[in-house]
Formats: C-alpha cells, sequence, structure tokens
C-alpha cells in the first residue's frame, strides 16, 4: 500500500516541517534585515543627536571617529568635495552603499550635513549570531521534533497498516482471516487494532459461512427441484399421448407441460446466480424472437377477461448466443408484470436489434416507486400486490450476470415501458 496511512503521516509531517521552516526562515531574514537596518539606523541616529548637542556647545567638536563608526561634517556654505566621493550624491536619510561595504545615515542640520558611516561586515556579523543563528538552532529543533513524533505517529499506525495490508490481500469470495486469529496476532498489535482485527476475523468468518450457505442452498434447492419436473414433464407427455382426452383436459396438460419448461428455466437462472462470477454461463444459438413469441403466448393467458390487446412486433430474426432459458426467465418476468399491471389498452412487445422493449399501458409507477423498483420485496401497485416482489430483482441480477442492461420508463396512470439491453 504505498498510499496508505504511513505514507500519509510522513507527508503530512514533510509538509509540516517545510512550512515551519520556511515561517523561520522568512522570519529570520525579517529579523536580519531589522538588525541591519533599524538597529544600525537606530544607533547612528542617537550618535548624531549625542555629536550634534556636543557640537551646539563647542562648534570645535569633531565628527565620531571610532572602531565602528566614522564621521564626517560639511558645515553649511562648505563644498562637497572635501567629502569622500561615495558621500557626496547622498541625500538626507539612511542609505546602503554595497560596494563600500558601509551603512550611512546623512543627518541635516541648520549647522550643516553629518555623515556617519557603519561598516556593513559588523551590521551582518551582528545579523548572524542574532538573527540567522537562532534560525538555525530552531529549525534544527523542528526537525528533531518532526523526526521523533513521525517515529512516535509511525509505531503507532504500523498495526492498523499491517492491518489493512492483510485485508487488501482478501479473496472477497473466499475471505481468508486466518491471520486475523487472536493467537496469530504479532504481538505489536495491541489495543484497539487487536479488537478490530478479532471484529474482523469473527465477521470474515460470518461472511464466508452465510455466502457458502446461500450457494449450497441455491445449488441443492436447484438440483432437488429437476427430479419433480423430470416427472411432470414425462406425466404430462405420456397423458397427451391419449387420443381419448378432451380439448379441455388437453389445454390444461399443455399448460402444465408449459409451466415444468418455464420452471426448469428459472432452475438454470438460479443455478447460474450461484455460480461463480467468473465462470461463463453456457450459451447455445437461439432466436430472441422464438423466445418472445412463446412467452407472449403464455402470457396471453393472464389477459382473460381483460379488454388487453397484446402486440408482437418482431423486426426480422435477432440471432444470439447466449443462455435462452436466462433469456426466457427475463422476458417472461417483464412480459407478467405488464399483464398484472394492465386492466385496459395494450401491451406492445417489440423485438429490434439488440433490444426488447416491453410497453404497457398499465398503472405506471410514481418517480419515488421507479427508484425502487428494483429492491426486492417491493411493489409499485399499491394494494395490487400481485407477487413477492422479487421478479424485477432476479431480472436485474440474470442481466448483470450476462452482461445485458435493463431499464424503466414509468409514468404513473400512463403506463411503463421496460427495455432490456442485450446486445
Amino acid at each position: 500500500m504505498p498510499y496508505g496511512l504511513p505514507h500519509k503521516i510522513k507527508v503530512a509531517f514533510i509538509v509540516q516541517a517545510l512550512l515551519a521552516s520556511l515561517g523561520v526562515l522568512l522570519g529570520g531574514y525579517v529579523v536580519s534585515q531589522l538588525i541591519q537596518h533599524g538597529l544600525v539606523n537606530g544607533v547612528l541616529k542617537e550618535e548624531a543627536q549625542y555629536y550634534w548637542s556636543q557640537h551646539a556647545q563647542s562648534a570645535d567638536a569633531p565628527p565620531p571617529n571610532t572602531r565602528n563608526i566614522r564621521g564626517y561634517l560639511l558645515a553649511a556654505g562648505q563644498p562637497a568635495e572635501q567629502l569622500p566621493a561615495e558621500l557626496r550624491p547622498l541625500e538626507p536619510g539612511f542609505h546602503e552603499l554595497k560596494k563600500a561595504g558601509q551603512l550611512v545615515l546623512v543627518d541635516q542640520q541648520p549647522a550643516g550635513r553629518l555623515y556617519l558611516m557603519f561598516p556593513r561586515s559588523q551590521a551582518e556579523r551582528a545579523a548572524f549570531w542574532l538573527g540567522v543563528l537562532p534560525v538555525v538552532l530552531v529549525l534544527l529543533a523542528i526537525y528533531g521534533l518532526s523526526w521523533l513524533t513521525y517515529r512516535s505517529s509511525w509505531r503507532l499506525v504500523a498495526p492498523v497498516n499491517w492491518l489493512a495490508r492483510r485485508v487488501a490481500g482478501w479473496d472477497p469470495r473466499y475471505p481468508d482471516a486466518s491471520e486475523l486469529a487472536p493467537e496469530r496476532l504479532p504481538p505489536e498489535v495491541q489495543g484497539e487494532a487487536r479488537q478490530l482485527a478479532t471484529a474482523l476475523h469473527g465477521m470474515a468468518g460470518r461472511v464466508s459461512e452465510h455466502v457458502a450457505r446461500e450457494r449450497n442452498f441455491t445449488r441443492d434447492a436447484s438440483h432437488e427441484l429437476r427430479t419433480p419436473l423430470t416427472v411432470i414433464r414425462m406425466a404430462s407427455d405420456m397423458a397427451l399421448a391419449d387420443s381419448a382426452l378432451t380439448p379441455r383436459l388437453q389445454r390444461s396438460l399443455q399448460r402444465i407441460q408449459r409451466s415444468g419448461r418455464e420452471m426448469e428455466a428459472i432452475v438454470d437462472a438460479f443455478l447460474l446466480l450461484a455460480r461463480e462470477a467468473d465462470v461463463e454461463p453456457l450459451s447455445e444459438a437461439f432466436d430472441v424472437g422464438d423466445v418472445v413469441r412463446h412467452e407472449a403466448e403464455a402470457a396471453a393467458e393472464l389477459l382473460a377477461g381483460k379488454m388487453v390487446e397484446l402486440r408482437v412486433l418482431i423486426d426480422g430474426p435477432q440471432p444470439m448466443l447466449a443462455s435462452p432459458r436466462v433469456m426466457h426467465v427475463v422476458i417472461g418476468n417483464l412480459l407478467r408484470n405488464a399483464c398484472q399491471y394492465t386492466e385496459a389498452g395494450e401491451i406492445e412487445v417489440r423485438v429490434g436489434e439488440g433490444r426488447v422493449v416491453v410497453r404497457d399501458t398499465g398503472i405506471g409507477m410514481s418517480a419515488e416507486a421507479l427508484s425502487r423498483v428494483f429492491e426486492p420485496f417491493f411493489s409499485a401497485g399499491e394494494g395490487q400486490q400481485k407477487g413477492a416482489g422479487l421478479g424485477l430483482p432476479i431480472v436485474r441480477r440474470l442481466c448483470e450476470r450476462c452482461g445485458w442492461r435493463i431499464t424503466l420508463d414509468s409514468s404513473e396512470g400512463i403506463g411503463t415501458t421496460a427495455t432490456l439491453h442485450y446486445g
């Protein structure tokens, strides 16, 4: 996990150290400038005031001339040529002569103009000891504290990082939580991290058991259903072979056969959902139009006694390589929903290239119901519950499993349009 929690903590501390360094360096620069200009300027002004007080008592008082301060006096009316060349163009105020390496204060008074020079090297030395050196010491302290804090934080999050790496390596289908068993945890995994590891170990075990139980039930139930379905199909075939059957009994046996085939298709669909996601469903070539015609004939029985017209429109042959039984289940569910919730009007099934559209003029759905229609056990027809509310959720799961897509468009009181995209 190159961008896990330790990496983020490291980045946070580096950014913090860089920002602190920038702030300290900026502060050091400001202090250095204040020392070189503000402090020296203040000292030179005090020296100038002292000199003018001495000059007021004695006009012959010489300008300051010490180890660090060199002074020149240009009395009123005297030519500037007697001054050093670098001082002649200076106006009253504080100046920095980089070439000469001097800081100069020019103080104008009625008696004349006083030039006080201070070596820039002395100002820089003072700035180093009072500004740069403290900054370096503060930076070293910041880096040291940041490193110690980072190491301490890394030790705190190391158990969580170890736990995250183990969980990231799990197979979602078969989560192996054996490494998180309490007796196998490293000694450094303590406190909340150990509690979390124990909870994940128990949860992974329960999830594995639940998934295995669900798959076993679906597989076993589907397998066991095949035996009675085979008996029903064989018995109905034998009964239909009797030429003495009445038309009514013959229709009943044909309905039994059709329902048996539908049950076999549903069993195959459940087996498909019970298989692993990376196992491709069994496919064979068939025509989508044939599936739609068959399911429309079966759904027409649900419209007995209703003023509803069922139309099937097929735009030519629509060959497809997939599971025909899954297609039977999907189309059958869409048609049964349309028939159950349509009391008058029409139901139209159109088969085109890559899609099947089922449109009805039934009760329709509100926007809220449409947003929940794929939830298990939800029914859009209030007070008209005619099923368990599992048809559309199963349809969507089958479509996702086969790489198809189902969309719904509905208006309350107008009707619903379901579109199966299989291309």
